[in-house]
């Protein structure tokens, strides 16, 4: 795709936006209907193509799901009427199809192959592989299985026992899912709790799971179909969000945005940061909590963002450090270190990005340091392919001297078709 221009927006920001759905919970809906018996209805499903790998990855196996736009349809026998894939199935960029994925092949009675671009090539998939074999898994493929392209052989898998060396929930899926295939019991035990969903969709399609503190438990038990509505994905609403923070004037609200705990970090941070935020029209579909966002323009102060706070919001990280860069005073960002294993190094790319535009910004082994209230310049800027740095340098622009140019913004239909669209509808 050709480079995209932005340039800088002279208006405040207002209006109202419904986010896509969430990605986290359209993936999980997705994999747990073609899971269960009987017809499941997805509705505000996130057209992305991250998404559609999952769909794609199901009709392999043998599910028949219908897509009418934000609708799915997805019809089901079960289990029993898998069939094994004739061809290899592709992940695209995508790593909780991918990561999720290998959770069910391992459990299924025959053989698959995987494989993903180039991107999704270079991530490792051992924190998932590892437990999967403690269950009986068998996987194979670049440096002992611990990158695609992989090659599954579904066994009888067992219970285990797991606590997670690393703070994921893809991982933490994994291995439940895997727990639906197993003999006898499967615990996780997270060290900081991590996104739930898995766990609310879990429970709303019947399994036999359970909860305690930070442990989980389930046992094989046969999932029944059931209606799910998507709410909107708080990671994409994060970014206006931000936009109306940092643009002067601006007042927006984003309509129906998931607000489940474990994924509200970044209004903790906007809050804290001193941002006006109200929150209207609660309410609770699916096991997920949903809102109306309104967040309005007002002078922010810098913070240290470390901690608990992060697994629940580790994908916002890369535009509160834009967010950063207009608060006064420094803001510190630690112990994301999980932010270099996602598309690109994100804690490199973001430096990199935010520097060339003007912002004072310092990689850390696990973070960042941002100098605020920096008036950023523009010009052109690389997105790595990145959705998430695509759109943070797309926000970025409503607040510079001079145009920004991105020079591939492709990629942003990972997560959010639509996002230029409406951030044109609210910017001009």
């Amino acid at each position: 795709m050709k480079d995209m221009k932005l340039s800088p927006c002279s208006n405040a920001l207002n209006g109202e936006l419904q986010v896509p759905g969430d990605k986290s919970i359209s993936h999980r809906a997705v994999i747990l209907g073609s899971l269960a018996k009987g017809t499941t209805k997805i509705t505000h499903f996130l057209p992305g193509e991250d998404c559609h790998r999952t769909i794609n990855a199901f009709r392999l196996l043998g599910v028949e799901i219908e897509v009418d736009n934000t609708t799915v349809y997805i019809h089901s026998n079960g289990l029993s009427h898998f069939k094994e894939p004739i061809e290899p199935i592709y992940f695209g960029n995508s790593g909780t199809t991918g990561r999720l994925m290998l959770g069910v092949l391992s459990g299924l009675p025959f053989f698959t192959t995987a494989y993903g671009d180039g991107s999704l090539t270079s991530r490792p998939m051992d924190r998932v592989i590892i437990p999967l074999k403690q269950m009986g898994a068998t996987i194979d493929g670049r440096r002992n299985g611990s990158y695609l392209p992989l090659a599954i052989k579904g066994e009888g898998l067992s219970g285990v026992r797991y606590t997670l060396p690393v703070k994921s929930a893809q991982v933490k899926s994994a291995i439940l899912l895997a727990g639906l295939f197993a003999d006898g019991t499967t615990e996780v035990t997270e060290p900081t709790a991590t996104r739930n969903h898995s766990e609310n969709m879990l429970k709303a399609f019947g399994a036999d799971i359970s909860i305690k503190d930070t442990t989980i438990t389930i046992r094989s038990k046969t999932l029944t179909a059931t209606d799910v509505f998507v709410p909107g994905d708080i990671s994409s609403a994060a970014f206006f969000m931000v936009a109306a923070a940092i643009v002067p004037g601006s007042n927006l609200t984003l309509k129906n945005v998931g607000l489940n705990d474990t994924r509200t970090g970044v209004i903790d941070v906007l809050t804290e940061m001193g941002a006006s935020i109200s929150i209207t029209n609660k309410q609770t579909i699916s096991g997920e909590d949903s809102g109306d966002i309104t967040i309005s323009y007002r002078k922010l102060k810098g913070i240290e963002i470390k901690g608990d706070i992060i697994p629940r919001l580790i994908d916002e990280l890369p535009i509160i450090a834009l967010l950063a860069t207009q608060a006064e005073g420094e803001t510190v960002i630690g112990d994301a270190a999980e932010l270099r294993l996602k598309e690109t190094d994100r804690i490199e790319a973001v430096v990199e990005g935010l520097t060339s535009i003007g912002g004072n910004v310092k990689p850390t082994k696990d973070g960042m340091v941002i100098k605020g209230n920096t008036a950023l310049i523009g010009g052109k800027v690389k997105s790595y392919n990145d959705h998430r740095i695509a759109m943070m340098h797309a926000i970025a622009s409503l607040v510079t001297r001079e145009e920004v140019i991105i020079d591939d913004v492709a990629s942003v239909a990972i997560s959010y078709p639509n996002f230029f669209q409406d951030l044109k509808s609210i910017s001009s």
